[in-house]
Order: structure tokens, then C-alpha cells, then sequence
């Protein structure tokens, strides 16, 4: 089952503390949804340093980011 993190909206930090609480939960594939460019960076910079795999997709203005291992 694909775990959902909602972060858009939030202001940075808060997306990359989001994702990384997921990824130490162990569950994966993990969709992580962002609002700004910004965020879809830091939280794709994070997950890949982390050891995740991470494609990126833009939904009418948003972004769908998906962790994997």
C-alpha cells in the first residue's frame, strides 16, 4: 500500500521533516505531494541522500514526488 504525505501548503522546513518521518517508517512506495519548487527540491535532494529513488511528476500545479527503495 502506497503511504500518502500531504505537505503542500507547508512552508519549509515542514515537507522534508514530513518525508523523512516516512522514510524511517520503512513503507514504501511513498507519494509525497508539494505545492512549490522549492519544496520538491529539498524533499528530493533529502529522499536521495537517504538512499531513495525518487521520480517526479507535476499535477496541474503541484508535484507528486514517489519514493522508492
Amino acid at each position: 500500500m502506497t503511504k500518502q504525505v500531504d505537505a503542500r501548503g507547508l512552508s519549509c522546513p515542514q515537507p522534508v521533516i514530513l518525508a523523512r518521518k516516512a522514510i524511517g517508517e520503512g513503507s514504501y512506495p511513498i507519494e509525497v505531494w508539494v505545492d512549490t519548487v522549492t519544496s520538491r527540491e529539498n524533499v528530493r535532494r533529502m529522499a536521495e541522500k537517504a538512499g531513495c529513488r525518487v521520480a517526479v511528476e507535476a499535477v496541474e500545479g503541484e508535484f507528486k514526488l514517489t519514493l522508492s527503495r
